[in-house]
């Protein structure tokens, strides 16, 4: 469970990929405006 472990969060961060022990967080950003253009709160009426 070191460096050389790529099943580890740590091992993963060392090796440089991602999986499921080191998931990508989402950009909150790009959400929130995304759900802003659908309900239709800037569009005109």
């Amino acid at each position: 469970m070191g460096r050389g472990d790529t099943k580890s969060a740590r091992g993963k961060i060392f090796q440089g990929s991602w999986g499921k022990w080191r998931p990508r967080k989402k950009k909150k950003d790009a959400a929130k405006k995304d759900a802003a253009t659908r309900s239709g709160a800037t569009a005109k009426r």
